[in-house]
Formats: C-alpha cells, structure tokens, sequence
C-alpha cells in the first residue's frame, strides 16, 4: 500500500496556539510512520527547532498575497514528496488553494483556529466562502467554528476536533523569578485578546493582601503598541518585582514545573492550547468564560471560570485558590484527569487519520 505523505502548512513558525499545534501535527504523523512534512509561508520563528529532524521542510519567504514565485515552489514540494493532502492552518488555505488550481490532484484540509468568537457573525466571508469550494474537509477547533462553517461556507464535511497538549522540548533554560511554590502563570501571546490588563488589574487588587505570589507572563510580544501598554501599567502600579514578563519560550513543560497556578484572563478564544498544557502539568487553573473553557473546566469541581474583562471576581478567584492548598489539589487532579480523558493526542490523531483517509 502506497505511503500517505501529508504537509502542514502554516504562515509563521511563532509560539502560537496554531503554531504549535502544525508542528506537534507533523512530528506525531512521522511517528506514526506517515510521510510528514511542513511548510512555513511568510516567516520562520523559535518553533523550528522544535520540528523533528525527519519531518520534510521547506520555507516560502512568501512576500505579498499573491506571490507566483511561492505557490510554484510549493507545488514543486509536493510532487517533488509525492505529498496527496495539504493540511492548512488559520489564513494558509489561501496558498494552498493557489496550488491546487496548478495541481488539483492534491486534496486540501482547512484546520480553522480563529479565536475572536465574538466577531464570528462580522467575520469576512470573502474569500473564504468561495475557496472553501476547494476545501476536501474543514476542521473546526471549537462548536461555534464548526456552527458557523456549516452556515456559511461551501466545504460539505466539517468536523469539531480537539487540540491536544503535548510537551516535545527538554529545554529547562527559562528560570522564573519570584518564591517557589508561589507563582502563577499566564501562557499567551500579548495581544488584545488575551486581556493582560483585566489580569494585572486583578493581580494588583490581589497583591494588596497579599505580597509572596508572583504572576509570570509568558508570550510572543508581535504587537508592540499592545505590548508597551503592558508593561507601562506594571510600572504604572508598581509591580516590576511581582509581575515578570520573559516573551516567547519553548521550554513550556519546564516553565510550568516552577508554577503553582495557571491562568488565562481572555476576553476571546476557541480552544486555548495553554489551558490543556495547564492539565497536563497538573496545575489548578482560572480561567474566564469565553469559547470552549466552560466545557473543559467545570466552575467549582475542576478550577473556576470566571467572567471575561472582570477583574474583580478574578482577583477574588485568585484569592480563593491560594488560600487553599486543599482546592489547588483537587482542581489540579480533576482538571489533570479531564485533558487525559477527552483532550488526548490518541484520540485527537485517530480522528485526523479517519479524515486524511476518507
């Protein structure tokens, strides 16, 4: 029987929740004995060093929307691999429907990772609707994103798959500041979304009555406006010796071996990819109400969920948690228990080979 051979494609190699989840893609289906290989469009980044060494690799230096040059090469790659399925991440189905009019025996998977949920109904539709005529199938990362592909584009198979957390760097070069058994993390890129302000404000009113906790942000800082607004209210509040911010880091396991909370303070997401490192390293978790978080934690019995852009029921929650050693046990447990059960990468993987082969 033929070998499947299958190419990720991304437009950055970044830390971000997609990012992430193309390589762990392509690292796991050369495991599993399938032809893996990976295409970055626009630009390289600190995740290349965690694709594995067997995984094919080619990198398009994609200039403009339209770019001739890199639709051509990407095609080449692909006869050149004997390569039948494209599976395009975020904004990448672009290119990948460019070259299947040049070679429309390739087949395209579109893995739609769109975060802003609250902007779904504005969300454009053009180009999408008319190039998901080319789309074999679509893989929806939450419910809605499933919802809405099923309303408004053309692709007919739609699937809601899970992300899956999955550690593949034994770096343990990041060091975090602060008093061990006292930290509390927050794994996201700076960006509006992501509401570092709502958690600061809530860390502040914290950090009133209670000065040993330190809060560590972890995250690509792309936008600079945003990222300068974070760090002049830390300064603003006096926090530059609480508050840490270290950018973008590969070494997640380690980082989250030397946290006591994990934490995500979003006003828009689907499924975060850190919310599930967070159970996979056994951390109790806070986390606001907003795309799927509500269905992995359940408020109460596995951490709390709290109310996006409000800073003090989350600084209360923050309260809570720490006040309790007890609790953060059984949050941790349970939450732990949840992302082995129904956010695994064994059933994640047997899912995406049904729909590679179909």
């Amino acid at each position: 029987m033929r070998k499947l051979n299958i190419i990720q494609i991304i437009d950055s190699l970044n830390t971000g929740g997609a990012e992430v989840l193309a390589v762990n893609i392509a690292n796991e289906l050369h495991n599993l004995n399938y032809g893996s290989h990976l295409c970055t469009t626009r630009k390289e980044g600190k995740l290349k060093s965690n694709l594995k060494k067997e995984v094919g690799y080619v990198f398009l230096n994609r200039k403009k929307k339209i770019d001739i040059t890199s639709v051509f090469s990407l095609r080449s790659y692909i006869i050149k691999n004997n390569i039948s399925i494209i599976h395009a991440h975020s904004t990448s189905y672009f290119i990948a429907v460019c070259v299947k009019f040049i070679y429309p025996k390739v087949k395209i998977i579109w893995h739609d990772h769109f975060g802003v949920i609250q902007s779904l109904n504005h969300r454009k539709l053009f180009p999408l609707k008319f190039l998901s005529l080319f789309f074999k199938t679509i893989i929806s990362v939450n419910s809605d994103l499933e919802k809405w592909a099923k309303e408004k584009l053309l692709c007919k198979k739609v699937y809601f798959l899970n992300n899956f957390p999955n550690f593949n760097n034994s770096d343990s070069s990041t060091i975090l500041k602060g008093l061990n058994d006292k930290r509390i993390i927050h794994l996201a890129a700076f960006r509006e979304q992501k509401d570092h302000i709502t958690l600061i404000k809530a860390f502040n009113l914290f950090h009133s009555v209670n000065k040993e906790w330190t809060l560590h942000l972890v995250g690509q800082q792309n936008n600079e406006i945003y990222s300068k607004k974070i760090l002049d209210l830390i300064k603003k509040m006096g926090l530059q010796n609480h508050i840490f911010v270290y950018g973008s880091c590969l070494d997640i396991e380690n980082i989250l071996d030397q946290s006591s909370i994990g934490i995500l303070s979003s006003n828009s997401e689907g499924l975060p990819l850190a919310l599930l490192e967070y159970g996979l390293a056994k951390l109790p978790v806070i986390v606001t109400d907003v795309g799927e978080c509500s269905k992995v934690v359940i408020d109460g019995v596995s951490g709390y969920v709290v109310n996006s852009k409000n800073y003090n029921e989350l600084s209360e929650k923050i309260l809570l948690l720490v006040s309790s050693n007890k609790k953060r046990k059984e949050f941790s447990a349970k939450h732990y228990a949840n992302v082995l059960k129904n956010y695994s990468k064994k059933s994640f993987f047997k899912k995406v080979i049904e729909i590679y082969k179909d």
